[in-house]
């Protein structure tokens, strides 16, 4: 993975992503000084791909009432030349869907046990 110095390096960093056949995220944030970089996509495939592309060791849920909604927050981090990358996805969840609340899931091509 290139050195993400400037901000050229950063966006060559989505490109290439992009470029490998990953959907563009729908919003992207990147802080000034190119510390911290993050992507916002659309569904659980684009994360999974995200993440598996940009190797995110950590990962981490956080569920929430968002005026009446519940909204589940998926984010997997990784830390690249002191730069912080994370990838969001942030999914509409009923109460009836409960169990998958609680279940992190595993890595693409990770075995299932």
């Amino acid at each position: 993975m290139t050195e993400l110095a400037t901000r050229a390096q950063a966006f060559g960093l989505i490109a290439e992503g992009v470029t490998a056949g990953l959907s563009a995220p729908w919003r992207l944030y990147l802080a000034r000084g190119c510390r911290y970089l993050s992507l916002s996509v659309g569904d659980r495939d684009e994360w999974d791909a995200w993440r598996t592309h940009l190797g995110c060791p950590e990962l981490s849920v956080r569920v929430y009432d968002a005026g009446g909604e519940i909204r589940r927050a998926s984010v997997a981090e990784v830390i690249v030349d002191g730069c912080r990358i994370s990838v969001e996805l942030v999914e509409e969840v009923s109460t009836a869907d409960l169990e998958r609340l609680l279940v992190i899931e595993p890595l693409p091509g990770a075995d299932e046990r």
